[in-house]
């Protein structure tokens, strides 16, 4: 058997598209969104469900209904062709986790309905610029991270080796020398907290740890922010595609300039 398919091509489901993708509507959800995150956040507080809870259950649950009418419509506009767009795919996952009961084994599930509020991203352009420029910066962030892992774990077996004995809480195994030196790396009390008390025993003990902030705290760290920079700058500048596309419209409107004025000058000569 075939599947149904939705034709797009329809004029009532152009307008549907057109319409939800509108300003007014995406207005309207951007505000029931907000509206949301602060009933969300209202139903955190004992005080307030104990005065207001059935109100603002109530009101949660219009909302969601709202969401849910929304999504019901883009897909009469478009089909199943609109989960080839991954943002609406995204919608539908948030929309689905809180139409799960909050109950028994999906108990967990009642904490993420506040993932609702992440629908503003896919809501507004230049957050989604923000998050693709992210996503398209994991490429060159998986390099850096495998060369922090690798100067973590240098500075880990050497810190057990050279500290491990004197402070077996901090520097006694592996693992708690990972642990130690990203709170390090962090530059969380590195000092006063962990530094000085092993100078206290061991003086040249400067000789390791400041090197170790200089590279895994001011040169991998800014590391993963140029990524980013760059990342975000791929984002706004124009693609070949998006050039070339713009030179044949410029040279399009040239040639009908030319047209035009020569239209002109055989009318003036007629004259």
């Amino acid at each position: 058997m075939h599947e149904l398919e939705f034709d797009p091509s329809s004029d009532w489901r152009q307008r549907l598209g057109a319409l939800m993708d509108g300003k007014p509507v995406q207005r309207l959800i951007t505000l029931l969104i907000i509206v949301n995150a602060a009933i969300l956040g209202l139903q955190t507080s004992p005080s307030i469900m104990a005065d207001w809870g059935k109100p603002l259950l109530i009101l949660d649950s219009l909302i969601l209904a709202c969401f849910v009418i929304e999504l019901a419509l883009r897909f009469t506009a478009r089909g199943i062709g609109l989960l080839r767009d991954p943002w609406a795919v995204f919608d539908c996952l948030v929309v689905g986790i809180a139409l799960v009961p909050a109950s028994g084994p999906f108990a967990v599930l009642r904490a993420l309905r506040v993932l609702r509020v992440l629908r503003l991203v896919s809501i507004n352009p230049s957050m989604r610029k923000v998050v693709q420029a992210l996503l398209a910066s994991l490429p060159g962030m998986g390099s850096i991270v495998m060369l922090m892992g690798l100067v973590f774990y240098v500075a880990a077996v050497m810190a057990t080796q050279l500290f491990g004995q004197s402070f077996p809480e901090w520097f006694g195994s592996i693992g708690a020398s990972l642990y130690t030196l990203f709170q390090v790396m962090t530059l969380e009390s590195w000092s006063m907290g962990i530094v000085r008390p092993v100078m206290e025993q061991h003086p040249l003990a400067w000789m390791f740890f400041v090197p170790y902030i200089l590279i895994a705290t001011f040169m991998m760290l800014n590391l993963f922010i140029a990524v980013i920079v760059n990342a975000m700058q791929s984002t706004h500048e124009p693609s070949a595609e998006e050039l070339a596309t713009a030179a044949r419209e410029q040279a399009i409107l040239d040639e009908l300039r030319a047209l035009r004025s020569e239209v002109a000058e055989l009318r003036r000569n007629a004259s």
